[in-house]
């Protein structure tokens, strides 16, 4: 799948969720198969960059091509200005927000909440197209509600206005994250246009991931919570796209390895005591994971008060699980 001037290496991607995908976690998921990570939602309201977490938004050092940064706003020349300035920062692709479900998103008539409000929908796409130097892509969610499922109509709105690829979520901005995603709106929405179109929402296996792809006509997947815990979503995926059978399983040390290397990452990244707070989420993720008895592993993980603590308990309790698995065999 070609998105500009950019071939992606996969046409399985990881969502942008606030919080989650930042810089660690986005390098992490490319190694593993992503075949694009955007950066977490950042404000197109300049006078916020100064702040400690905007600025770590706006990171990309290390960070394999093509780097991509999703904006949110509902000011079409403050996300113009705000594209111009992260492509001067190293954005290769600029992401507009227009599926966040989030109230105090939608509060500000941004997100998922400028659905309903085509008109400006094409404004701000118009503008920001024009003024970004780089491609620019869309996510969006179906609709505001299930009676405005409006969908099709901002797809062909995207196409017009020189949009270069577009993600919809099965679901729309008034379900949140309720209940099972729908497909059929994204079946219509793909056959509504001609630039790619990634589906997104509740894809959480290999075969789910194919089931979507052939039923949508969708070029690509783009997975979210599902790679909670578990990055290597993208690897699976990507062979089952390939030769549609199950990949051989992730060995366990191969798997403990890369979650001490996403702690380390992670580690590196914010310091020491932000450092511990973002670890614990993702080692809360990964013992659900992985497992049979998370509990008191999570105690020990949550309780530890330094990196150096935090990393030993996550080396103690992986190594034991790497170790069940050999007297086991």
């Amino acid at each position: 799948m070609r998105i500009g001037p950019y071939l992606l290496p996969s046409n399985a991607v990881l969502a942008p969720m606030a919080g989650v995908t930042d810089r660690p976690f986005r390098i992490l998921c490319r190694k593993l198969g992503a075949g694009l990570a955007a950066s977490e939602m950042l404000t197109a309201d300049t006078r916020l960059w100064s702040t400690p977490k905007s600025r770590q938004r706006m990171n990309h050092e290390g960070e394999p091509e093509p780097r991509v940064v999703q904006l949110a706003g509902a000011d079409p020349q403050a996300l113009a200005e705000a594209a111009r300035l992260n492509v001067a920062l190293g954005a290769q692709i600029i992401d507009l927000n227009m599926g966040c479900p989030a109230k105090k998103v939608c509060g500000k008539l941004c997100g998922s909440a400028l659905l309903m409000d085509e008109a400006l929908v094409a404004r701000i796409l118009d503008t920001v197209v024009r003024a970004a130097a780089v491609p620019v892509t869309l996510k969006i969610r179906t609709g505001w509600d299930r009676e405005h499922r409006n969908g099709a109509n901002i797809a062909r709105i995207a196409q017009a206005c020189g949009i270069a690829a577009l993600a919809v979520h099965g679901r729309t901005r008034a379900d949140f994250y309720q209940g099972e995603a729908e497909y059929e709106t994204i079946r219509v929405i793909k056959a509504s246009v001609t630039i790619p179109v990634f589906a997104n929402g509740d894809i959480t296996t290999a075969k789910k991931a194919r089931d979507v792809l052939d039923f949508t006509g969708a070029d690509g997947v783009m997975i979210g919570r599902a790679s909670h815990g578990a990055p290597w979503i993208f690897g699976a995926v990507n062979a089952h796209l390939r030769v549609e059978k199950t990949p051989p399983q992730l060995l366990r040390a191969e798997v403990r390895d890369m979650i001490l290397a996403h702690l380390d990452s992670v580690y590196c990244f914010y310091g020491e005591e932000t450092g511990v707070r973002i670890a614990r989420k993702h080692l809360g993720w990964y013992c659900e994971q992985l497992l049979d008895d998370p509990a008191q592993v999570r105690r020990e993980l949550m309780g530890a008060l330094s990196t150096a603590a935090q990393f030993a308990q996550a080396l103690k309790h992986f190594d034991f699980w790497v170790g069940q698995a050999a007297v086991a065999a």
